[in-house]
């Protein structure tokens, strides 16, 4: 039997998911962050699939969403998107830290994995985490300060223009310099990465994800079991049956439970 417990982290909403008869024991950690305007409840089945494997997995709400949402238009959200983005960075280790401290972490193996702005975010987290022992991108972007600025480029357009000086625009792409994987890769360090992204994904294009998987082939070189990238030709921004599945394969795989799965 899975169980799922609604449970705060701090300030933070979560569900807390692991079969019930391995509730209290020691089980590798998985925290899996869902995309914009979504919220924790709307990933439950890729929890259930994990847990069955013998994980624990924990869904938060992601700042300004599901229970934190303080019903904002979906425009004005998007203006605090980088804001969401690295708070959320910042509070997994607050969630890793809850569970390490209850002692129901097996061995130090913690995975993290989301899609569209969760993958952004588990990107972003290899850059600064590296207590990450394996990640997978689900629709994600990892180039936050080109990303940034194609936003910026966009807002500029709008009618209300843009509020910020140029000095402070630049001071925000430093700080995102910070979680940038595309100008930082060595920061993976030959750690298990998976990326799943759709062709004709047009809402978080594939092209720097796929340009950053790329670069680390030469990395991985010697241990090619480690990099993936599953390229969908018809998905578009929604993850296919097959990407949910091989991300609970990629975590057995690279992390799998140390005690009796029953």
């Amino acid at each position: 039997m899975i169980l799922v417990n609604k449970e705060c982290i701090g300030t933070i909403p979560a569900l807390h998911i692991a079969k019930k008869d391995m509730w209290n024991q020691k089980l590798p950690l998985i925290m899996f962050i869902h995309g914009f305007t979504s919220a924790k409840e709307h990933n439950l089945h890729y929890a259930y699939l994990m847990a069955e494997k013998g994980f624990r997995v924990v869904l938060p709400d992601a700042f300004l969403h599901g229970e934190r949402e303080q019903a904002m238009k979906e425009s004005k959200l998007a203006m605090s998107f980088w804001e969401i983005v690295i708070r959320t960075i910042q509070e997994l280790e607050r969630i890793k830290q809850e569970f390490d401290d209850r002692g129901l972490i097996e061995n130090g193996k913690i995975g993290v994995a989301g899609t569209s702005l969760g993958g952004i975010i588990t990107l972003g987290s290899l850059a600064v985490y590296d207590w990450i022992t394996a990640a997978v991108s689900l629709m994600g972007n990892p180039a936050y300060v080109k990303l940034a600025k194609l936003q910026i480029d966009e807002i500029a357009k709008m009618r209300y223009g843009l509020t910020l000086t140029e000095e402070e625009i630049q001071r925000q792409l430093n700080q995102l310099g910070k979680f940038d994987l595309s100008l930082q890769p060595e920061k993976i360090a030959g750690r298990p990465i998976m990326f799943w992204h759709a062709e004709n994904d047009n809402v978080v294009p594939i092209q720097h994800a796929f340009e950053l998987y790329e670069s680390l082939l030469p990395v991985y070189e010697q241990s090619k079991d480690k990099l993936s990238f599953i390229r969908d030709k018809r998905a578009g921004h929604k993850v296919s049956r097959e990407g949910v599945l091989k991300t609970a394969e990629w975590f057995t795989r690279h992390m799998a439970p140390d005690v009796q799965n029953t």
